[in-house]
């Protein structure tokens, strides 16, 4: 099992997840984080971690998000490896409760 991170973490970028994991398995884009499933450990420290709720275990990922569970892997191949916490996105409040922003996902 590994762990996902899904469309709430769009537009916000909190990086404390990042920060407690002990594998180093988080990559960054310009505004959203993934998790590569071939280095998580599954210890499960960043689901309690975020604050927008926006990880979850593979298994549970809710129906309408799973398309993130390829979206994690592929982008994972590409991104950079992100290992310090950093300052949420400007917006980040704004955006935190906000559904149907996969069309804001910058894959650069």
């Amino acid at each position: 099992m590994t762990h996902v991170v899904t469309e709430a973490c769009i537009n916000c970028k909190h990086t404390d997840c990042v920060e407690v994991c002990p594998a180093d398995s988080f990559h960054e884009g310009a505004n959203f984080l993934v998790i590569n499933a071939d280095t998580c450990v599954d210890c499960m420290a960043c689901v309690a971690a975020c604050p927008t709720n926006a990880i979850y275990a593979d298994s549970d990922v809710p129906a309408d998000q799973r398309k993130f569970i390829a979206l994690n892997a592929e982008l994972a191949r590409d991104w950079p490896v992100i290992v310090k916490r950093r300052e949420p996105l400007p917006d980040a409040a704004h955006w935190a409760g906000v559904a149907g922003k996969l069309d804001q996902l910058q894959h650069s």
